[in-house]
C-alpha cells in the first residue's frame, strides 16, 4: 500500500468511525464465496420459505454484478451488544431497540457522498437489504470469520455486530481475510435448543428458533415448540454462549436501547392498529399482529401458570383465525396441565 492510497483508506476509516462504525475492511472484486456450498443449501431446502433467497443468486453470487466496473466492497461494522432486560421473555438483542436498516442506511450514504466527492467513483450501499452474502464478504474483508454457528465472530468483539456494504468501482486496497479461530470449541453447536446447527458452519434454517419466530408465516411445527421456551422474536443462544463475546462491550447507540413492553398477556389483547403503533420503528412489526400473537402463545404455553393468561388465550382462540387459534388452543392445554398439577 503506498502513502496515498493509506491517506485514502484513513480517511476513509475515521469517516466510518465518525459515523458510528468501529471496524472497516475491505475485500477485491470478484471475492471467493463459496458458491457450491450455497447451492447445496438452497437445492436442499435449508433455507425454508425464505424464497427471496432463491432469487437474483447470479449478483448474490457474484457481487460484481451488482455495479459495472466494481472494483472492491467495503464492508462495516457497528455493535449493539446490550445485556437483555429483565423480563420474563426474551427478544434477539438485535430486535430490542429500533430497526437497524433504515438508520444504518442513512449514515452509508452519508459515508457513499464523502467517497464520491474525496475519491470519485460510483458507489452503492446495502444493509441486509440486497442481494449480498455478507458473512462471507466480511470474512474477505478482514472483519472476523464466520464460526461454526455460521454467524460472523469478530476478534477481541464477539457476535454483536449488524454489517453493512458499499460496492464501489474505486480500487482500494484489499485486507487479508479473517483466519477461523474457532478452534475445537462447539460451544454453540452444543446450546442450539433445537439442534438446528447440524454439524460445524452447518445450520439448517428450518430447525432456526430465529427462523421460525421471525421469517416463518405459519404454524410453528409442535416439535419445536417447547424448545422455544420465552424467546418471544429471535434466539441468541449460539451467539450468547460464543468465548469471544467476553470481550464485548455495551454499544453506544441510543437507537438500539431496549424498549419498554408490557406484559405478554397485554401484548396479546393489542389490536391492529395499537399492534401498529406500538411496534412503529421496531423490527417485531415485520412480524405483522398474526405472527406476534402466535409466538406469544407458544410463549405463553411455555411458561404461562395462571388463569388470567388462561382466560386471554381463550379469547384470542375463539376470535383469531385458524392458524392462531391453534396455537392459543396449543398453549392452553399446558397452562392447564400444569395449572392442575400445581
Amino acid at each position: 500500500m503506498d502513502r496515498k492510497q493509506q491517506e485514502s483508506r484513513s480517511k476513509i476509516e475515521s469517516e466510518a468511525r465518525a459515523l458510528g462504525f468501529h471496524a472497516m475492511g475491505v475485500t477485491a472484486v470478484p471475492v471467493d464465496l463459496r458458491r457450491d456450498y450455497y447451492q447445496k443449501w438452497i437445492d436442499a431446502g435449508q433455507h425454508g420459505t425464505m424464497r427471496w433467497l432463491e432469487r437474483n443468486n447470479e449478483r448474490r453470487l457474484h457481487p460484481e454484478a451488482l455495479i459495472p466496473e466494481a472494483r472492491s466492497i467495503i464492508v462495516l461494522a457497528m455493535n449493539y451488544y446490550q445485556p437483555d432486560p429483565a423480563r420474563p421473555y426474551r427478544i434477539a438483542k438485535y430486535a430490542l431497540g429500533d430497526d437497524y436498516h433504515n438508520r444504518i442506511l442513512r449514515r452509508l450514504k452519508k459515508l457513499c457522498r464523502i467517497l464520491r466527492d474525496d475519491f470519485g467513483g460510483t458507489q452503492r450501499p446495502y444493509v441486509d437489504t440486497g442481494p449480498l452474502l455478507e458473512k462471507p464478504i466480511a470474512e474477505a474483508a478482514g472483519i472476523g470469520w464466520q464460526g461454526k454457528s455460521t454467524i460472523l465472530v469478530e476478534p477481541k468483539r464477539g457476535t454483536w455486530s449488524f454489517l453493512a456494504n458499499i460496492v464501489t468501482t474505486l480500487e482500494l486496497p484489499p485486507d487479508s481475510p479473517g483466519k477461523d479461530r474457532c478452534g475445537s470449541c462447539t460451544r454453540c453447536i452444543d446450546i442450539c435448543p433445537t439442534r438446528a446447527i447440524t454439524a460445524p458452519y452447518q445450520l439448517d434454517a428450518r430447525k432456526c428458533i430465529s427462523y421460525l419466530t421471525i421469517e416463518h408465516d405459519g404454524s410453528i411445527p409442535q416439535e419445536y415448540r417447547e424448545a422455544i421456551g420465552d424467546r418471544l422474536f429471535g434466539c441468541d443462544e449460539c451467539l450468547d454462549v460464543c468465548p469471544w463475546n467476553k470481550w464485548a462491550v455495551p454499544t453506544e447507540e441510543t437507537m438500539f436501547a431496549a424498549r419498554e413492553l408490557p406484559s405478554l398477556v397485554e401484548m396479546l389483547t393489542w389490536d391492529e392498529p395499537t399492534f401498529q403503533q406500538r411496534m412503529q420503528g421496531s423490527p417485531m412489526r415485520r412480524l405483522k399482529l398474526h405472527r406476534f400473537r402466535r409466538n406469544i402463545c407458544v410463549v405463553l404455553g411455555n411458561i404461562g401458570n395462571s388463569r388470567k393468561e388462561l382466560a386471554a388465550l381463550e379469547q384470542i382462540a375463539a376470535a383469531e383465525d385458524a392458524m392462531v387459534a391453534e396455537h392459543a388452543e396449543w398453549a392452553i392445554q399446558r397452562i392447564r396441565e400444569r395449572i392442575e398439577v400445581g
